[in-house]
């Protein structure tokens, strides 16, 4: 089909603005300290000592003490080969070592629950938003993708047997659609996520007031956890649970693409393969004329690892009593959502690499009858036929020509004539067909079907436009909210350095 002027407008403004979100996302990433457990606990030291000693309940005398014996960890820790420990009991003997016992008064008001709490949770909320920017961009490369073959007219499958045709760009906007939902998920858990358990302690808080919205503004915190109980207790079981099931759904609709394209390596011509070389595919060891798809297995494996994972914390979380660690564990809960943003950035290389034969995809729509739904629907559409009516005559029609191996547009018309007055014999309905020739041949033609579909959400030219433009705006909308939450993590970890140095020992004229 030809583009009009204003598709191949759109077109093109798609390909820009999404081109340069995808060339410049990774550009966005600067180098900073790993915030590991430890990064964490030396900013919950830092937070505690500035609140404390600001809001006059740990002696302003102390300030350079505190300020020398945290800077000093935390050098240490950082230093080449230097002590990172990742828990509260083996980090405080650390701060003893380099301030003395005094340095432990930074220790009311919380314990090591509400630490690892709010550690866990600020970890977590880093490989979220990982794992966010790593979809949108995924996304991206998918809807540009859309874009590009929006025209481009392909079988599609259901019950692993050809259905209807479609367009490729359509049947790749419904992908997407699942990726943005699985993009809504990520949101919907970030702000369940992004709340602050500090100050709740063990399990019902403490009779020292530590300032909890204020700790949690230093952490890029957007709330505290409401419950004492609940902070330790029940939210840092339910977190890995929530971003396992987030990293199912991922791996779901990562697997099932994957698998769609697979089918196509066991055709003797294929109209979809990957580019060759390059880690896409690689030569059998045996059989010169094999080209296996190592990159579609390998991120079908990956998928299924990471659905395995995040299942996996569910079943760690199932019927352990309050206060146990073992679904809160952080390498494991990285590694399941590192899995998941793995799988996506493989993904994004499947997408760049494939390449889509329009002539042989639609010369299997020609040899298949894909279309005969369309018979039935004119029928009923134009000629006012019982949908079921014409669902028979062209079932028959279909039966008729595999038996006899004749193609959709070679289909004689006067063995359709035949059958339909075979099919309405004994009814109310006249024998004759009441479609002319020239529109039997046209309601075959898988082109012509995509093309005059009036379904809202279709194929059809005007839908597609306006499904890639909202695509493409909900990409920008989604970097844009990945990039806020970040920014206003480093401005509140800058604000905490800022004042955390001024606790720092004057220096003498």
């Amino acid at each position: 089909m030809k583009q009009s002027p204003k598709a191949s407008a759109l077109a093109l403004a798609l390909s820009i603005s999404l081109s340069a979100l995808l060339v410049s996302a990774p550009a966005t990433a600067q180098p900073k300290p790993k915030q590991d457990e430890f990064f964490w606990l030396g900013e919950i030291n830092k937070a505690s000592a500035v609140i404390n000693i600001d809001e006059g309940l740990l002696d302003r005398s102390l300030a350079p003490l505190v300020h020398q014996g945290i800077t000093k960890v935390l050098a240490d820790g950082n230093a080449p080969g230097g002590k990172r420990p990742t828990n509260v009991i083996t980090f405080e003997p650390l701060l003893i070592e380099a301030a003395g016992p005094q340095v432990t008064l930074l220790h009311a008001g919380r314990s090591s629950q509400d630490m690892l709490a709010t550690l866990r949770s600020a970890i977590l909320r880093d490989d979220m938003l990982a794992l966010a920017e790593q979809l949108n961009r995924t996304t991206a490369s998918m809807v540009e993708l859309a874009g590009k073959h929006r025209d481009t007219i392909v079988p599609n499958y259901t019950n692993g047997v050809a259905a209807q045709p479609n367009s490729y760009g359509h049947y790749l906007l419904g992908i997407a659609a699942g990726l943005d939902r699985d993009a809504q998920r990520i949101r919907e858990f970030y702000a369940r996520l992004d709340r602050s358990s500090m100050g709740t302690t063990v399990l019902n808080g403490t009779s020292w007031p530590l300032n909890r919205q204020r700790m949690a503004d230093y952490l890029g915190f957007a709330a505290t956890v409401d419950n004492a109980y609940d902070a330790s207790q029940i939210s840092s079981v339910d977190e890995p649970v929530e971003a396992g099931a987030i990293v199912m759904a991922i791996a779901l609709h990562a697997g099932s693409f994957v698998e769609d394209v697979m089918t196509q390596y066991s055709q003797a011509r294929p109209w979809i393969l990957l580019q060759e070389g390059g880690g896409n595919t690689y030569v059998s060891s045996a059989m010169p004329q094999k080209r296996n798809p190592g990159l579609l297995n390998s991120t079908r494996r990956d998928a299924s690892a990471a659905l395995s994972l995040g299942m996996g914390a569910a079943l760690q979380a199932h019927n352990i009593p309050p206060g146990m660690s073992d679904p809160k564990e952080v390498r494991a809960n990285s590694a399941m959502v590192a899995s998941a943003t793995a799988v996506l950035n493989n993904w994004d290389k499947i997408l760049r690499a494939m390449v889509i034969d329009k002539e042989r995809a639609l010369e299997e729509l020609n040899s298949d009858w894909t279309a005969s739904q369309e018979l039935a629907d004119v029928l009923m559409r134009t000629h006012k036929l019982p949908f079921r009516v014409g669902h028979h005559f062209a079932s028959e029609v279909v039966d008729y020509a595999k038996a006899k191996n004749i193609k959709p547009m070679s289909f004689p018309y006067a063995e359709a004539q035949r059958i339909y007055a075979e099919t309405v014999k004994g009814s109310d309905f006249a024998p004759r067909l009441p479609m002319s020739e020239a529109e039997f041949r046209a309601t075959l033609d898988p082109v012509a079907i995509v093309r005059n579909r009036q379904t809202a959400g279709g194929p059809q030219p005007a839908e597609m436009e306006r499904m890639l433009k909202e695509s493409a705006e909900r990409i920008a909308r989604q970097d844009a909210w990945s990039k806020e939450r970040r920014a206003r993590i480093a401005s509140s970890l800058a604000r905490l350095d800022g004042d955390f140095d001024k606790l720092r020992p004057a220096t003498r004229p």
